[in-house]
């Protein structure tokens, strides 16, 4: 890794991007200085177990849990609330019987409310919902092929209207009003969908 080195030149590089990322009206959590086998720093696990990991070279979050059905995994990037925002990741399914992949979490006040969308491979499919006191309503759907390789997820929401997009194609849009208030950004999985995810990008609007 071009980072990783010794060299004043490296060092300087390391120092300069999150300056230039909250410039640009943006942060990228992308997980190369945290230690594999650990948490990622800024991640409060919530439900599951998410630890960084090495794929090809990268370091990336797995959730790594095998929960029941009825459970969802949450990790949380505690420094952020965001109300108006658009944010993106990349997911990759790994593994899972009951279901698989993960997805975005945003506006939220807990573990147990937010909105949220999510990619299903198990299902060939795309939605959108909203989790309100731990209970979810679908707000959205779309049928999109499942696979095991690398997708970007993207969610934006001004005000009540949210769009989420897969692989730079919108396929989601609904208007709703739960949760107006500004709150976390953070990923998400359910049951036993272990999956890696990388490049967790926020910009607020």
């Amino acid at each position: 890794m071009l980072f990783r080195g010794s060299t004043l030149l490296a060092a300087i590089a390391l120092i300069a991007m999150p300056v230039m990322a909250r410039q640009n009206g943006a942060r990228t959590w992308n997980f190369e200085s945290d230690e594999p086998g650990r948490a990622a720093k800024d991640f409060q696990s919530e439900v599951g177990v998410w630890e960084v990991v090495k794929d090809s070279g990268n370091r990336v979050l797995h959730q790594k849990a095998k929960n029941e059905n009825a459970i969802y995994n949450v990790a949380l990037v505690r420094p952020t609330n965001c109300k108006d925002v658009d944010l993106s990741v990349r997911v990759k399914a790994v593994a899972g019987e009951i279901d698989q992949g993960g997805g975005l979490v945003w506006r939220a006040k807990d573990k147990a409310n937010y909105y949220i969308c999510r990619y299903n491979p198990l299902e060939d499919n795309y939605r959108l919902y909203k989790v309100v006191e731990g209970k979810r309503t679908q707000l959205a759907d779309a049928k999109v092929p499942g696979d095991d390789r690398w997708h970007t997820l993207r969610a934006t929401m001004i005000g009540s209207k949210i769009t989420c997009d897969l692989d730079g194609k919108p396929f989601l849009e609904a208007d709703d009003p739960t949760f107006t208030a500004a709150g976390m950004v953070g990923l998400w999985s359910k049951a036993d969908a272990q999956s890696y995810f990388d490049d967790l990008t926020v910009r607020e609007q």
